[in-house]
């Protein structure tokens, strides 16, 4: 029995050294590999960049009150097209206390003026008319008498206007009317009625009450690296694509690019401006995100191949052309130099190399066998 396991386990051994043996003999065999082939042809090339950024109003405009006080009325909402000097809000004043006495104080001193001038200005004219006083003097009365009504008049609209915030003389260009300084539309009321609002001072913005803007005129405002600010100039064509906006491409044209950069998560960045044609652009909303695409460089009508069968060695460009019948095996290549050209990353020109439309050139290995 012990003889007969020893046979055995002889035996499979030397079946695993075989199996090794051969494994490793197929393995240590040169392979042959097999390649795609593939012709050049004819077409265009781009070269393009994606700037990121968003669809605004080239100039928006915030609407901030003359007066502080309690919003009253708003006659506006976001949506709502405005003309320049349309009333879209009234405040009610709330009086400075030490403000409202001193008016009030003015109006009585000025009331007591008045009594006094009338006293003597009738006095005077009584006695003018008997011929017992100067035309001099009574003219001089009359024009104190004068003088204290316009002062009284002036008192109580002074009056009126610190405790209502409304002339009396001009109640129609009153600072309690909030006019849109602008001809757009209504973007957003930040306020709602009851609330306080102050208005621009040396220590203070002023409280926004509606934001205004021309939505005819649009721009996208995006952002280019600093690696590639150098190849875009002002006046470049952009294609503007939203992404909310479902099949967009919008043209627009750069107008401004910043000469300064500002830092973004550790990288730096340039403002580009760009002007979208307003006859194309009149459903766009503020505030879309959008990506704007400029075409850096183009060849049109050109030899092109694909990148993937170009090898490249420092500055230069090299690719494999076959040599005699495709069909025989294996194949033989020739490593001719070329000369590239625009490239968007996939494809790429060929502007020399002595290769044609004709030309199979090696491309990806398929298989070994």
């Amino acid at each position: 029995m012990k003889k007969v396991f020893k046979i055995i386990l002889w035996a499979l051994v030397g079946l695993v050294f075989i199996g090794t043996f051969v494994y490793l003999f197929y393995n240590s065999r040169e392979k042959e590999a097999s390649y795609e082939l593939v012709s050049p042809a004819t077409g265009t090339v781009e070269r393009t960049t994606v700037l990121t950024g968003k669809i605004e109003p080239r100039d928006e405009i915030e609407i901030k009150p003359q007066i502080s006080g309690i919003i009253s009325e708003i006659l506006v909402e976001a949506g709502d097209q405005v003309k320049d000097g349309d009333v879209i809000a009234r405040i009610r004043v709330i009086p400075e206390q030490t403000q409202l006495s001193s008016a009030e104080n003015r109006v009585e001193v000025a009331r007591i003026s008045l009594e006094e001038a009338k006293l003597t200005y009738e006095r005077t004219k009584t006695l003018y008319e008997k011929k017992y006083e100067s035309r001099e003097r009574f003219e001089a009365d009359r024009a104190a008498y004068e003088r204290a009504v316009k002062e009284l008049d002036q008192a109580r609209d002074q009056l009126t206007i610190v405790r209502d915030g409304v002339s009396a003389a001009n109640a129609q260009n009153s600072n309690t009317l909030v006019r849109s300084t602008v001809t757009g539309l209504v973007l957003e009321v930040p306020v709602k009625v009851g609330s306080s609002v102050i208005q621009a001072n040396t220590f203070n913005d002023g409280t926004t009450i509606a934001k205004v803007a021309d939505m005819t005129d649009l721009i996208f405002r995006g952002k280019v690296d600093e690696t590639e600010v150098d190849l875009l100039n002002e006046g470049m064509p952009v294609r503007i694509a939203v992404g909310a906006v479902s099949g967009s491409d919008y043209p627009a044209v750069i107008e401004k690019i910043a000469p300064i950069a500002t830092e973004d998560n550790g990288t730096n960045t340039f403002e580009v401006k760009a002007a979208l044609d307003a006859a194309n652009a009149r459903k766009l909303r503020a505030g879309y995100s959008a990506n704007a695409t400029v075409i850096l460089e183009k060849a049109e009508n050109v030899l092109t191949i694909p990148e993937r069968v170009v090898e490249y060695s420092g500055d230069s460009a090299f690719v494999y052309v076959l040599k005699g019948d495709a069909a025989k095996e294996p194949k033989e290549f020739d490593r001719k130099a070329v000369t590239t050209g625009v490239s968007d990353g996939l494809t790429v020109e060929i502007k020399d190399g002595g290769i044609d439309a004709k030309s199979q050139l090696r491309g990806n290995k398929q298989e070994e066998k």
